[in-house]
């Protein structure tokens, strides 16, 4: 695992494996940002995040939403006002 300063916890910590989180845009990103204990915290999160806002997968819209929220939890982008 390669090492990466986290945009979350900003410690030079163990990233993840080379292999793409998720499929999208966003995955080189999180791949050279994120560490794994951050990304670890963001997998238990994101059921949450999906059962509060009542996503539904059927509307493209939905997964635009999660990946702004995933965005915001590791430190990519500043939260929402």
């Amino acid at each position: 695992m390669p090492i990466v300063t986290c945009s979350r916890c900003h410690r030079d910590a163990p990233g993840l494996e080379q292999r793409p989180p998720l499929p999208s845009p966003l995955a080189e990103q999180v791949l050279a940002k994120v560490c794994a204990e951050c990304w670890a915290e963001w997998e238990k999160n994101e059921v949450m995040v999906i059962n509060e806002l009542r996503l539904n997968f059927m509307d493209p819209k939905s997964a635009t939403v999660l990946h702004r929220k995933l965005e915001e939890f590791v430190g990519l982008v500043p939260p929402a006002a």
